[in-house]
Parts: C-alpha cells; structure tokens; sequence
C-alpha cells in the first residue's frame, strides 16, 4: 500500500461497487478508509455469495467484495438510530472525505447532505457517485452500470451493430471505472483544500462516465448527423490489418491495429512467412489494400489457420507494428507484463485464504501497489471507536443495545 495519502482519513457510507470502489482506490494510496456498514446486514453486496446470485466461496473469497473494499477497515453501524448516527459524526468529525452512493430520499432521512454534514466538518469533501447525476428530472433515480452506463450512456450502442445482439456485460464494469473516476476528482479537491482551505463537492455520475467512455462516438454522432457514413463488416476492413482480429488454427483470435499499414505491412508479411505478398499488385500499398481489402483479409485468414496461437505468439514476439493475443481474464495471471508491474497482487484473508487481486492502475515512483484483503464486516469497529475516545464500558452498551456490531 501506497502513503502517499497517509494521513488522510475517508468515512464512507456507500454500498455495492461504485462508490465503493473510489475507496479502495484511495486505500490503495494510503488513505485510512472507513467503511460504515448495518451492523447485521452489512454492504448488500455481502449477501450475493448467500443467496446464490454468484458462485459460493470455493476459493476462500468473495471476489465482487473483496475488489471495491480491500485495504479499508470495516464499522458495523446502525446510522438510522439517534445513538449511531452521533457515532457516525464523531466519525466525520475526524474525516478529510465524505464518500456516499446513497440516493436523495434515504439522504434527506438520515440527514447526510452536504450542508449536515459540513455542519459537522465544516473543510470536508464530500463525493457522491450517481446514476444520473445530481441535477434534473431525475436526479433521484438510482442506477447501476447495466442501466445507467451500457444502455444509456450510449456504451451498448457503440459496442453493436444496429439491431444486433447486446455483448455481455462484464461485472461491475462501469462501476470499478466509475471509482477510479471519483476518487481522482477526490485528489484534486484535497489538493484545492491544502491549497485554499476551501473543500469542494465531487461527484461523478455512471451517465456523465458513460459519455466520455464513448466521447468520439457522442461528438461524431450530432456532427455527422443525417450523413451517411460509410459501414464496414469484418470481411471489408479498410485496412485489413488495424481494427481486425484473426482467428488462428485452434480456434483463438489475434488483435492487430497497425494504423500505419504501409510502414508495418512488409515486416508483417517477413513473420508470416509469406514474403510474396510484399510486392504483391494487390497489396502493395494501402490504396491497393483497401480496393483490394476483401481478398487481402482472405488471405491472411487462410494464413493464421495455419498455426495455433501459442505457435503465432512466439512468431510475432518481434514484429514492429501494434497487436496482441486475445486473452482470457484467466490469462492475465500468467501474463509477462502483468507479472512484472505487478497489476496482480497476492493478498490473504482473515481466514487464511490466499488469492490474487487486480491492482488499481496508477503506480507512483515506480513502484507497485501492496495490497491488502477487504474487511469482514464490522471487523474494525471496536478498534475505530476506541480511538475516537469511546471506553469499553461504552462499547458494551452500544452492542447490547444493536447500535454496533
């Protein structure tokens, strides 16, 4: 773990993914994060394993938890109660940063808008995660990455053909993008606040990310409307060697995007093995590829058929031009580069279980992240409240009376 956020304290009262994402995030750089967590039902995200929606704990982790909470220290809490929600003030009251997904009702109800709860810390930031931001007709509506992100935002429709079938949806995709997101915006308002003393507001909703994720596309779209545009299927690339992959002997697929096909075409066709095709009429240079595209895409087909993709993996290790195996996520394990930034780390659970987590992507100094497994719930509570002052004697009428876990 980082610390190049020692010293900065997170209070976060956020469920699911989203948001809490932005807290391993910050964690990962060495912020202390608290979660506040139901005493008994805890994130709703605990119960998914429970219930069967995914698979049981075979590997000793529950992974849909343990990448948005790693690293941060778990306070069962009941901040519907008058007696957990003076905690949970004690609790801002210490806090730099304010994370919450909560929506505007269940917000009003345990009095946690920005104005209360700078009433408590008048120089905290506090960043919310939305599924449509915090303004308009809307506002008020919740969201999660399928709905917000992929079908709205546009992310589905850039990703398909009209008409055609929706791709599947990896977990939590928006979602962990959304984190990283909100807890940069929570970067730069710390540095506004060291700076000026002034805290700021940050939120970041799955629309607006949804947006930017197809920037391009959304600008592309209102400029270019009511042209048409010229449409290509795989068998009519342009240019038959960038935006296409090519599916080898046993079935696996190689990713090619040299965009400069003139430059790279000739050392492509040395590693094929099929030097004729250099100075071939029809593939000469990139006119001809292109008027000529269908039959060159043809060729280079019936070429990678010929051997299996580990085979071609070691072919193309030294070819010029940008292209890469398709991979599976399972793959990334064993994968060169991965193994030696470190994007995975080994972490161990409270129960002894050793797994591998992805790394959040931002690396300082040149060094990896160091991570470490999620909490269980309310794992941390009597450790936090002892250090805002609390006794034991305290604690005990807390937990008997179902304020803390």
């Amino acid at each position: 773990m980082y610390t190049l956020m020692s010293g900065v304290r997170v209070v976060e009262v956020a469920t699911w993914t989203f948001v809490p994402a932005a807290g391993a995030v910050l964690a990962d750089w060495g912020a202390d994060v608290i979660k506040v967590e139901h005493p008994v039902k805890g994130d709703p995200q605990r119960g998914l394993i429970s219930s069967g929606v995914v698979p049981g704990l075979t590997a000793g982790a529950d992974h849909l938890i343990e990448v948005p909470n790693r690293g941060k220290r778990s306070v069962g809490l009941d901040i519907a109660t008058p007696e957990g929600r003076a905690l949970l003030d004690q609790l801002i009251a210490t806090a730099d940063v304010f994370l919450t997904n909560f929506l505007p009702p269940t917000i009003a109800k345990l009095g946690l808008g920005v104005e209360q709860v700078r009433a408590v810390k008048p120089d905290i930031i506090y960043a919310r995660g939305t599924g449509q931001g915090v303004r308009g007709p809307e506002a008020g509506k919740g969201g999660y990455d399928g709905a917000s992100y992929f079908a709205r935002g546009g992310v589905y429709a850039s990703l398909t053909s009209p008409g055609g079938p929706l791709p599947e949806q990896p977990s939590a995709f928006g979602d962990i993008m959304g984190g990283l997101t909100l807890a940069g915006g929570v970067s730069a308002a710390l540095y506004k606040r060291a700076m000026t003393g002034e805290p700021s507001t940050v939120d970041v909703s799955l629309l607006g990310l949804a947006a930017w994720n197809v920037a391009p596309n959304v600008v592309a779209a209102k400029l270019l409307e009511g042209v048409e545009m010229p449409t290509y299927g795989p068998d009519d690339r342009p240019n038959p060697i960038a935006r296409m992959a090519y599916e080898t002997k046993d079935g696996r697929r190689l990713a090619f995007v040299m965009l400069e096909s003139d430059r790279f075409w000739p050392d492509l066709c040395q590693h094929l093995e099929r030097p004729d095709l250099i100075d071939d009429p029809r593939f000469i240079d990139a006119k001809a590829r292109n008027e000529n595209r269908r039959e060159c895409i043809a060729v280079l087909r019936e070429v990678f058929r010929q051997r299996t993709f580990e085979e071609w993996k070691t072919q193309l290790a030294t070819v010029k031009g940008v292209w890469a195996p398709v991979q599976t996520p399972l793959e990334l394990h064993d994968d060169v580069q991965v193994q030696a930034n470190g994007y995975l780390q080994q972490v161990t659970t409270n129960s002894g279980h050793a797994f591998a987590t992805v790394a959040s992507p931002v690396q300082f100094d040149g060094a990896p992240t160091g991570l470490t497994a999620a909490p269980d719930l309310g794992q941390h509570t009597e450790e936090v409240l002892l250090e805002l002052g609390l006794t034991w004697d305290d604690l005990i009428v807390h937990k008997d009376s179902g304020t803390i876990s």
